[in-house]
């Protein structure tokens, strides 16, 4: 540990705290319908694309109505990217005459870009053309990111209204996350990548010839679009194989911080929407700060556990203080990969600058615990803050039956078809990352994909799953995904993770959005003050350690006892 490393997650921390409210009251205004600077420009962009798709921007849905929208236009998107993929070696815009996506790999891959999770199972500069990245991935980038904003808001105006049947327009909450939130920020970020050298052409690849005579081929492309957006909306689809560790994703110290940040920035922001839109602030601040207490918790573990190094390494001679920097980049070292990797996991976002295979057993434990949680660390942009206001229902009624009284939050009454809603989402990531685990572990199809015997081998399958169905997208890296029964497998968790959480979110929200008000009394329990936080703390802590600590005892806990009997994985 030295004073350069503190000083950075400092810098890093107190920077996010500074672009919260920045990011938080720009959204806000944008989704309450107020005008904002980008009006004049999109403001007509905006209208026309209601009048050609026939959307009425004044007609709000019920929250049922909402769904299916929702639903119809996630399943048109996997539908036209999974023709685009199984298509692409016929198509424009292929220099290096990629040959169509095979069936189940292309399945695989629609699904996790429809579903904000970008899993890779390919290589994508060895597998996919210009038009599939630009058209197909890039595209579903936006849109799926704009699809977890636009449920969280839907989910806001449920707390913040007062009976009212609706919840809001699918369509234009859509569309506006993406004009006037996504796109915007994107267009200035990739500008500033590619003055870092980040590459953006469409020029085919570069034949060069090393020193040693070795032909050597450099993948070219559009990089710096995609770049932009994956950070952003908490996607993170590299568009090289081994992601934001390759020097055209991420070339310099300059672009690998503005990368980190944008990882949460609007994760981080929608805390601030949210106690905008519901009239109190605090409470915004109050899940901010719950978010900050499990980041940096799981953020010390991590840096603690690669600063040791292997005990191996250190037996053979070399110098301890230099930790674990096998799988890392050396331009990163270890602070820059471990709080990339906490903040990547904790974002729900999937891009990786190292590799966690080599993580330290206790430092690849807590990108796997973060997502574990629920991706409510921050999460994903909109659904990491939809997941955590689930905890926070759990909360509110667990301390209103310490206290006998029914639980409210934000003068809402928290009765038990909201906590049975709430606990259907909660079910759904053990279902998945448990479930689909238990099986790969027993079929000889699922453990192929295992490279590496013992506890190691568990961790990777248990990464896996819960990368699956926690909608990351990130991996360790040993692990062999692309086959028939994992893609299909790991696209099913995909799907669950991401669907049954949204159709009981946005259940729950028409029911609160139909109540009246509570007016607060002096048995309310406040939900903005340390208590209510320290709560919040514990019940995301006992739910994930109640349902995964077995499996993580079994893989990396027990891998880190074994390190000290020389036993290595």
């Amino acid at each position: 540990m030295n004073t350069a490393d503190i000083l950075q997650i400092i810098v890093f921390c107190a920077l996010l705290i500074a672009l919260t409210p920045v990011a938080g009251g720009y959204m806000a205004r944008v989704f309450s319908g107020e005008r904002v600077l980008l009006d004049r420009v999109l403001g007509p962009v905006e209208r026309g694309i209601y009048r050609l798709c026939g959307i009425r921007p004044d007609q709000e849905q019920h929250w049922t109505a909402y769904a299916l929208s929702m639903l119809a236009f996630n399943l048109l998107g996997f539908l036209l990217l999974y023709a685009l993929l199984r298509a692409q070696g016929w198509l424009p815009l292929n220099p290096a005459g990629m040959a169509p996506v095979p069936p189940d790999l292309a399945f695989n891959t629609a699904v996790s870009f429809m579903t904000n999770t970008n899993w890779q199972a390919y290589g994508g500069e060895s597998t996919l053309s210009y038009l599939s990245q630009m058209a197909g991935l890039t595209v579903q980038n936006f849109v799926s990111a704009a699809t977890g904003i636009a449920v969280l808001v839907a989910l806001i105006r449920g707390f913040a209204r007062r009976s009212a049947r609706t919840v809001g327009n699918f369509y234009v909450d859509m569309t506006r996350a993406t004009l006037y939130v996504l796109l915007p920020i994107s267009i200035v970020t990739a500008l500033v990548l590619v003055s870092q050298g980040v590459p953006q052409n469409l020029d085919s690849y570069t034949v060069a010839h090393t020193v040693e005579g070795a032909r050597q081929v450099i993948a070219q492309g559009p990089v710096a679009s995609q770049e932009a957006i994956k950070q952003l909306g908490s996607n993170g689809g590299g568009f090289f194989s081994v992601n934001s560790a390759h020097p055209y994703e991420n070339p310099t110290p300059l672009a690998n911080f503005v990368e980190m940040i944008f990882l949460l920035l609007l994760a981080a922001g929608l805390t601030d929407t949210f106690g905008r839109m519901v009239g109190d602030r605090r409470q915004g601040w109050a899940i901010f700060a719950a978010m900050g207490i499990l980041f940096l918790g799981g953020l010390g573990v991590a840096y603690w556990a690669e600063l040791q190094g292997n005990p191996a390494v250190i037996a053979a001679g070399l110098d301890p203080a230099a930790g674990n920097m096998e799988g890392k980049e050396v331009r990163f070292g270890i602070v820059n990969s471990v709080l990339w990797a906490v903040a990547t996991t904790a974002a729900s976002n999937g891009s990786v600058n190292a590799m966690h295979d080599s993580f330290m057993p206790l430092g690849g434990m807590v990108p796997m615990v973060n997502m574990m949680l629920g991706e409510v660390v921050f999460g994903g942009v909109g659904a990491g803050l939809y997941g955590m206001l689930i905890f926070v229902l759990l909360a509110v009624f667990i301390a209103g039956l310490m206290v006998g009284r029914t639980p409210e939050y934000l003068g809402k009454k928290i009765e038990a078809k909201e906590i049975k809603l709430a606990m259907i989402a909660t079910l759904t990531l053990p279902l998945g990352v448990l479930g689909f685990s238990a099986l790969t572990l027993v079929l000889p199809a699922g453990l192929a994909g295992i490279q590496d015997p013992g506890p190691h081998g568990l961790s990777e399958v248990l990464y896996a799953y819960s990368s699956g169905t926690g909608n990351n997208g990130s991996a360790f890296a040993g692990f062999g995904a692309n086959s028939l029964y994992h893609n299909t497998t790991i696209a099913l968790a995909m799907l669950l993770g991401r669907f049954l959480v949204i159709l009981p979110v946005l259940a729950i929200a028409g029911g609160l959005a139909a109540k009246r008000a509570v007016p607060p009394s002096a048995g309310t329990f406040p939900t903005h003050g340390g208590l209510f936080i320290g709560l919040l703390v514990g019940i995301v802590l006992i739910v994930g350690g109640l349902t995964f600590f077995p499996a993580l005892a079994l893989g990396p806990v027990v891998e880190h006892l074994m390190l000290g009997t020389g036993t290595f994985f």
